[in-house]
């Protein structure tokens, strides 16, 4: 059946015109999706470029404290020690004090048993009783002669001989009797006696042990044994090697406190004695000698100390925490925070480390900024976030819902063309 031209001309041309209508709206959708897509997209991007930036904490540089304190370890000594050796040889036959004794000077220690020392005393006696028989014979044998001179009887050379003999005999007394005292002191030496007011900090001997005196020859102990040793602590003497960066405050007058592990909490006090005016080349320290009383008898020889030295700081000098700083290839540097918060490293000049703090002597002014515990990786001119409390922990959902709000709006979005309802 053939319909007529005139009926279908209308509905084609309606027909016509829904689709393109349809396609318009298509297109729309398809347009506002795209555009809805890259808002969420951008929105995405700024959320996370805000998150990549590192935040951190400023601060500006202080000035130094009128006084620093210098915390080094010390060594506790006594005022005198002495090893108390035998200087003759025998058998101990008795020993008097025991470990942590006082005694008082001249105290006897202990008595040697030395039967060898009695038998060359004995000796020596006996020949100064010969020496002196011979002298007094030399003598009465010289004076007859000299009566004799003058004389036809006698020859002046004999008389002369005579003479002299009795002067060799006087002589060989003198050598006698320097002997005798020789092995006098020897017996003396028998008896061990304390050379000061002190206490025993050792004793290395006991009853019947033979001690070994080098041959008994006074002017030197050679292989000698040590039997007691013997501290004077009434005063100590307190070792401290201080580093050459802080030489500078070893002047007479200079006081210290310290401490020991076993009296935890209480401050003993010293005074500067004196130094040894040289470095060590191998630790560029010098030996620093102080003197501390001991009235209380606290402190014991080779005790273990805290020594701290309290002296004048120059105000005028910067000081920064120890954590700001950062070691690169140029040196010690600085991370200061700049206009636009930018981060520029700068070199500076360190001094004196005070503990937590270090003095900066050049590079740094006070009206600086500069980061308090920089990163390790922090790079010049990099941007950085300024922020207040503790860095990396950014105030409570701040950038996370900055975050959410971006993720959801592209979620909303859906496939670019998909039809929102």
């Amino acid at each position: 059946m053939n319909i007529p031209r005139e009926v279908l001309a209308p509905s084609q041309s309606r027909a016509k015109w829904s689709v393109m209508v349809a396609a318009l709206i298509l297109g729309g959708l398809v347009v506002h999706g795209i555009v809805q897509r890259h808002d969420a997209f951008v929105d995405l991007k700024a959320a996370t470029d805000e998150e990549s930036v590192p935040q951190v904490q400023v601060m500006a540089p202080a000035r130094g404290p009128a006084t620093r304190t210098v915390t080094l370890p010390g060594n506790v000594n006594a005022w005198y020690t002495a090893p108390i050796y035998a200087q003759v040889s025998g058998y101990v036959q008795k020993w008097y004090v025991d470990y942590g004794a006082f005694v008082k000077k001249g105290a006897l220690l202990a008595t040697i048993d030395a039967p060898t020392v009695d038998q060359q005393y004995q000796g020596a006696l006996a020949d100064l009783a010969v020496a002196q028989t011979n002298s007094k014979l030399a003598d009465v044998t010289a004076t007859r002669w000299k009566a004799l001179a003058g004389t036809e009887a006698v020859a002046q050379e004999d008389v002369d001989i005579k003479t002299a003999n009795a002067a060799a005999k006087d002589a060989m007394v003198m050598a006698a009797e320097h002997n005798v005292e020789r092995y006098h002191a020897l017996e003396q030496f028998k008896s061990i006696v304390a050379p000061f007011d002190g206490v025993i900090t050792s004793r290395d001997t006991d009853i019947g042990n033979y001690v070994n005196a080098a041959g008994g020859d006074v002017s030197s102990r050679g292989a000698a044994d040590e039997l007691f040793s013997v501290a004077d602590v009434h005063e100590m003497r307190l070792f401290v090697s201080v580093p050459q960066d802080y030489s500078d405050m070893l002047k007479p007058g200079l006081d210290a406190t310290f401490t020991v592990p076993q009296y935890p909490g209480r401050q003993f006090h010293a005074k500067l004695l004196t130094t040894a005016k040289a470095f060590d080349p191998r630790t560029r320290t010098v030996v620093t000698e102080l003197v501390a009383d001991n009235p209380d008898r606290l402190l014991w020889p080779g005790t273990y100390a805290t020594v701290t030295f309290k002296v004048p700081s120059d105000q005028n000098v910067l000081v920064v925490p120890e954590q700001a700083l950062v070691f690169r290839e140029q040196g010690m540097q600085i991370a200061l925070v700049g206009p636009h918060d930018r981060v520029h490293l700068q070199n500076v000049k360190l001094g004196l480390n005070l503990g937590q703090r270090v003095q900066i002597l050049s590079g740094l002014k006070p009206t600086d900024r500069f980061i308090v515990s920089p990163s390790a990786g922090i790079l010049d001119g990099q941007k950085v976030e300024v922020v207040e409390g503790v860095p990396g922990i950014r105030p409570a959902g701040a950038i996370a819902q900055s975050s959410q709000a971006a993720g959801q709006k592209l979620a909303d979005a859906g496939p670019a063309g998909s039809d929102s309802k």
